[in-house]
């Protein structure tokens, strides 16, 4: 009987060809040199997304600005308060932007990045939240948005931020590279307008009415009409205004509100939170 020709290699001889090629390709896909997300020769930050117009001006850590149009543009404003144990808690409070910790080195898309403070004009710390700590002192504070891609957001070449001076009470402040469409609109009030009036009274540790806030707008004049059981001092922060309160004897303060932000109205030796002006 005729033996039967062979027409090609054994499975046996094949099997190890296969898994060299295999070993091969593997090597290719993933050995190689790692992909980046930038163009080779360009920099980390010229290369990543198309948004906005990247200027040649860097801010004073050399990071290039990207140039956004004010109504697509996000915003923050600043809070300070002080710490129990020293320093200053920062809360920051964004619009049309997002932090994106998960994503920082990627591509600069529009309201994603995170936020960088910069006390006394050296930048000290990241944010990828609204969130962070300042230690003791008082500095001036400046919070500005970036990028994933590390440029800072723009507006009319001027970097998004807002700037607070950190001082011994708390502070708040507007944004400095704001849309002009979100910029406060001149008082309409005159000289002689007597605003609004707001009274409270203090019995023991109770406020009446109970603390809230009270929406004002830039220039507005407010009257705060206040009566106490006790001796004390009323304390407008923001606006270092102090008023005496004598017990039974309503104490009147008037002022024009010409500070945006946040300001606590309090008592100083009980140590009351009265109301809270929220000035836009």
């Amino acid at each position: 009987m005729r033996a039967r020709r062979a027409e090609g290699p054994s499975r046996a001889a094949v099997r190890p060809l296969v898994a060299l090629v295999a070993a091969a390709l593997l090597l290719v896909g993933c050995g190689g040199r790692a992909t980046t997300h930038h163009k080779p020769g360009t920099s980390h930050q010229e290369a990543t997304g198309s948004s906005g117009t990247l200027l040649a001006a860097r801010d004073e850590g050399g990071h290039r600005l990207r140039e956004l149009p004010a109504a697509d543009a996000p915003t923050v404003r600043v809070e300070a308060r002080p710490d129990s144990e020293g320093g200053w808690n920062v809360h920051l409070t964004v619009e049309r932007f997002r932090f994106t910790p998960e994503s920082t080195g990627g591509a600069a898309l529009p309201g994603r990045g995170h936020a960088r403070l910069l006390v006394d004009g050296r930048e000290t710390a990241r944010l990828y939240g609204p969130w962070g700590y300042v230690p003791p002192g008082a500095h001036t504070l400046a919070v500005r948005l970036h990028a994933d891609d590390h440029t800072v957001w723009a507006v009319a070449g001027v970097p998004v931020q807002a700037t607070v001076r950190l001082g011994a009470t708390p502070a708040a402040s507007a944004p400095s590279a704001a849309p002009a469409a979100s910029a406060s609109a001149p008082s309409s009030r005159t000289p002689t307008d007597p605003g609004r009036t707001v009274t409270l009274a203090i019995t023991g540790t109770t406020v009446q009415p109970p603390p809230s806030r009270i929406e004002l707008k830039k220039g507005e004049r407010l009257t705060l009409r206040i009566t106490g059981d006790r001796a004390d001092t009323v304390h407008v922060h923001g606006y270092d205004r102090e008023l005496p309160l004598s017990p039974g004897t309503p104490a009147t303060l008037t002022l024009t509100v010409d500070r945006t932000g946040l300001f606590e109205v309090e008592t100083h030796e009980s140590g009351l939170v009265l109301t809270q002006l929220v000035v836009r």
